[in-house]
């Protein structure tokens, strides 16, 4: 048997509310790192953002991490409870991909070449690349779901992802310059710049998620009694 209770209005913009904070709060943390001593003499432009996780402020980088986290899940797991995203859709079995790439990204830091490879560094690395290609691609297939009636909300979430997608692929290229007889593929870029700039992208795109919380007068789900 089954019955459908109201999520109040209110209830679901304060929800949006927290976890856009949830999803400043990791980013303020990450740039504040870059202003902190050891983290400060981190090239931005060169260095990689788990760079700062092979320091002293490793707490303050696992603590932005683990916010965005959660506010990641939670976004998606509010539209699945709206019903405007099947739970086992594409998009969120992808939306969860990425979260669960962040706690192990927490898990398991990037390798200290000072002291040589390490599996918790291989883990890392491709962790790292499972986030940052699910979160768009998942973005990508629930846009018309989230967005049924927001054309400029689905353009500019669709816009946002395929941006993210856009700087992996110049890392993509990199790489491939290197496999073609080129130079060492994290000085072909900027590589720490690139990765910033698609951190930040993302970012955006998953605050889309919130709109569509903020501008609900009520939705309905549906309970399992």
């Amino acid at each position: 048997m089954t019955a459908t209770a109201p999520i109040p209005s209110r209830s679901l913009r304060v929800l949006a509310l927290a976890c856009l904070a949830a999803l400043a709060g990791g980013a303020a943390l990450v740039l504040l790192l870059q202003f902190l001593p050891p983290t400060d003499r981190i090239s931005p432009v060169r260095r990689t953002i788990s760079e700062y996780a092979l320091s002293t402020n490793k707490w303050i980088f696992d603590i932005a991490v683990l916010l965005i986290a959660v506010g990641s899940a939670v976004l998606f797991a509010a539209h699945v409870l709206m019903r405007a995203l099947p739970a086992r859709s594409a998009a969120v079995v992808l939306g969860a991909l990425w979260t669960v790439s962040l706690l192990v990204v927490v898990a398991f830091p990037k390798t200290d070449w000072s002291v040589g490879p390490s599996l918790g560094g291989v883990v890392h690395r491709y962790s790292s690349v499972v986030g940052f290609v699910c979160l768009p691609i998942g973005l990508l297939l629930a846009a018309r779901r989230i967005f049924p009636d927001s054309p400029r909300w689905r353009w500019a979430a669709r816009a946002l992802a395929i941006v993210s997608l856009a700087w992996f692929g110049l890392i993509l290229g990199a790489i491939a310059y290197t496999l073609a007889g080129g130079g060492p593929w994290w000085q072909t870029i900027p590589l720490g710049l690139v990765e910033r700039l698609l951190a930040a992208t993302e970012l955006l795109a998953l605050a889309t998620l919130a709109v569509p919380l903020l501008r609900s007068n009520r939705t309905r789900v549906t309970q399992v009694t």
